[in-house]
């Protein structure tokens, strides 16, 4: 079944790498103009941009920034337009043991949030302002993570925290404005081979990451990026509010 998305416009935080790479490639491969959200790597994001083409575009932003994810909506509404669809995907994950002094380990807290949900919360706020003053369809994919429903490591107590209160925010934005046509969804990945799960692998080993999986190999971002796709082709409406796990069967709901 191939999803048609031509005509349709889309923000992608944390674009540039991991899953949110894939998720990028796979909208523009679906037809729709993409705005790639990236932090830093500014060679990673223009070599996408110049791989994917068709209109795509790269944006820098510090979502850790209060004022980042406001400032990074109103750039790509200037270069698009509009957009059709958000996909809040950035994150970040601070290993910060409780060990530490109060102050260290409250700022990790404290950046954690901003990233993984204050951002992901205000750029839903500009996103769903944006689709009731144009009276027009929208949806959001919030990508959350297992960590929400089955916690972490006692070091990523924020990071799950964090992810927790995507659920959450999905579901409130989902029952607030159904009914004035937007319709809000939560991608939530296990454990996936990206840059991130690399420091982890590091510390604990492949087979602590892999021993719980039903599946005998890690889950990729290309994994990932179809589902997204999908709801943001408008095939899974009437699931609004709903968490899509994808695992490989490391946690069943």
């Amino acid at each position: 079944m191939y999803i048609n998305l031509s005509g349709l416009t889309a923000l992608v935080t944390g674009g540039s790498r991991g899953i949110g790479e894939a998720i990028a490639m796979a909208l523009v491969e679906s037809g729709a103009t993409v705005a790639i959200h990236y932090a830093t790597n500014t060679n990673a994001a223009e070599s996408l941009v110049e791989r994917l083409g068709r209109g795509t575009k790269a944006f820098k932003a510090d979502l850790s920034d209060p004022k980042g994810a406001e400032q990074l909506f109103g750039k790509v509404m200037e270069y698009l337009g509009g957009i059709d669809i958000l996909v809040n995907n950035a994150g970040i994950a601070i290993e910060s043991n409780v060990e530490k002094d109060i102050k260290s380990w409250m700022d990790d807290w404290g950046k954690t949030m901003q990233v993984n949900l204050s951002s992901v919360a205000l750029l839903s706020k500009l996103a769903i302002d944006h689709f009731t003053k144009k009276e027009k369809e929208g949806r959001i994919i919030n990508v959350s993570s297992r960590a929400a429903y089955r916690g972490d490591t006692v070091d990523y107590m924020a990071y799950a925290a964090s992810k927790g209160g995507v659920v959450a925010l999905t579901k409130s934005i989902a029952r607030g404005y159904g009914k004035k046509g937007i319709k809000a969804f939560t991608v939530a990945p296990g454990f996936t081979r990206t840059d991130m799960a690399d420091d982890f692998i590091k510390k604990y080993g492949e087979e602590h990451a892999t021993s719980d999986l039903l599946l005998s190999e890690l889950t990729l971002p290309e994994d990932i990026a179809p589902m997204v796709v999908f709801l943001a082709g408008g095939m899974a409406d009437h699931a609004t509010g709903q968490t899509f796990h994808i695992n490989a069967g490391s946690y069943l709901i």
